[in-house]
């Protein structure tokens, strides 16, 4: 038979090559991972409220109990899901204590948080605006999108020790306040998982040691325009990677640190 595109293979050959090519393989605890997680993005199982049983999920998704529990291993690695030692798997929430300061990494340089006690957050304003191009590209959103600008200051001890800039997507954060904010007892993720619906799982950032930008940035941060700041710019995600925040904040760094742990 003729060949038809050149590379000494006839159109028969080339269909022949094309079926017999080996699918992607993903092992079956991962399929396993990524249906457990499509149950968690669809709200099935609420933050804080527990999931079936391992043996439960075996039987329902006809797969060996250690299949699960390897799924099950890899999602609570990742903080998505908690366990609790004679009580089960609980899906993680912000409201949670050692949940709280995941994202939170300024640390004190003497003492501890506890000695600390919590920031307090003072909201500058919160109103809705028009995503510029720039914005609304780091968030999944188009130039001219409906966004939520919220500005705020946390002091540590009375002390303003961070000024952050925080842009959310208007479609997901209808009716938000600056008095909800404020009046809030938890973290901010909590508010937003609880109230919206909209949990935060991972986050990116990228950090760079910057002067105050400007004369409102040092009079807020009550320093002086020679004064090193932490930059730190965030982009966080909710389930299936998908962008719900942008966030850039100037660190105080004279008395405190910003922690960071691997492993």
């Amino acid at each position: 038979m003729t060949d038809l595109n050149g590379t000494g293979k006839t159109n028969e050959d080339n269909a022949s090559s094309i079926a017999l090519a080996p699918p992607s393989f993903s092992p079956l605890y991962r399929q396993i991972k990524g249906l457990l997680l499509q149950k968690l993005e669809a709200g099935q199982w609420q933050p804080g409220e527990a999931i079936p049983s391992e043996m439960d999920l075996s039987q329902q998704l006809r797969v060996s109990q250690g299949t699960v529990r390897k799924a099950i291993d890899e999602l609570a690695a990742e903080n998505l899901l908690i366990r609790k030692q004679g009580k089960g798997t609980f899906v993680a929430t912000h409201s949670e204590r050692h949940v709280q300061y995941r994202f939170l990494r300024l640390r004190p340089d003497a003492g501890g948080l506890d000695e600390e006690g919590p920031a307090q957050r003072h909201i500058l304003f919160c109103k809705r605006i028009r995503a510029s191009a720039e914005l609304g590209a780091q968030i999944g959103l188009r130039s001219g999108d409906a966004i939520i600008h919220i500005r705020r200051t946390l002091s540590m001890q009375s002390t303003p020790a961070v000024l952050e800039d925080i842009w959310l997507p208007g479609h997901a954060f209808k009716g938000i306040t600056a008095e909800q904010i404020t009046h809030y007892q938890g973290p901010t993720y909590a508010l937003l998982e609880k109230e919206f619906g909209v949990r935060m799982v991972r986050a990116v950032e990228k950090l760079k040691a910057i002067l105050p930008p400007d004369a409102e940035a040092a009079q807020l941060l009550h320093v002086d325009s020679t004064t090193p700041l932490l930059s730190v710019e965030r982009v966080t995600y909710t389930y299936n990677d998908t962008p719900m925040e942008l966030r850039r904040g100037l660190y105080r760094t004279d008395t405190h640190h910003y922690l960071n742990e691997l492993n």
